[in-house]
């Protein structure tokens, strides 16, 4: 199994997000030993963010790129074969303002392409990259279940996966971290204690 493991935080060693989702990988690779696992790190090193040169990139035949669109077709072309070589995926997500970081925008916007993971029919849009298993830790500063935003940022990245044909998608959620040091270490256990449960019988 391919397991490719993203992280979005810009928080570094600090950050929640981070070390969840390093716990999930490592519940993984115990649960699935011979889980080759690839890692992302798409704060520390950014992909740059979709633009015209991306398009006029992708529209030049190869022969004909110069260099710049040489670098941008390969890193496009790199990204997406990363995500349709993996077996499974864990997204760490923190929510900013309200959605995802824009490391994380900048990926998805590498991996949804049209003819490769997704296509139109005369039924509507089909997703192509199905099959994936996918895992998103979530976390907040605030706490948002219940209220008018919800969880915003899950919802966006549920929406994106199921329309590239991704439907097996778990959310371990920790939220509340701000509000003190007895919210965080609580939202931080039960965060593990529901990663323990997802690789119980895994």
């Amino acid at each position: 199994m391919k397991l490719l493991h993203l992280d979005s935080s810009i928080l570094g060693d600090a950050s929640a997000s981070r070390q969840l989702s390093r716990a999930v990988v490592d519940a993984w690779q115990a649960a699935e030993p011979a889980a080759q696992v690839s890692y992302r790190d798409l704060a520390g090193d950014a992909l740059s963010h979709l633009s015209a040169l991306s398009l006029v990139a992708g529209g030049t035949p190869a022969e004909l790129r110069d260099a710049a669109q040489k670098h941008e077709a390969e890193l496009g072309e790199t990204t997406l074969n990363e995500f349709l070589a993996a077996d499974a995926i864990v997204i760490g997500a923190p929510m900013y303002n309200f959605t995802i970081p824009t490391q994380l925008k900048a990926w998805i916007d590498r991996i949804a392409v049209a003819g490769k993971t997704f296509h139109y029919t005369e039924n509507g849009p089909e997703g192509l990259a199905g099959g994936k298993k996918v895992v998103i830790v979530s976390t907040a500063g605030g706490i948002h279940a219940g209220q008018a935003s919800g969880q915003a940022h899950e919802d966006y990245l549920k929406l994106v996966l199921n329309f590239l044909g991704v439907t097996d998608i778990e959310i371990v959620r920790a939220e509340g971290l701000a509000y003190g040091e007895e919210p965080r270490a609580n939202a931080f256990s039960a965060a593990k204690a529901q990663i323990g449960e997802l690789f119980a019988t895994a």
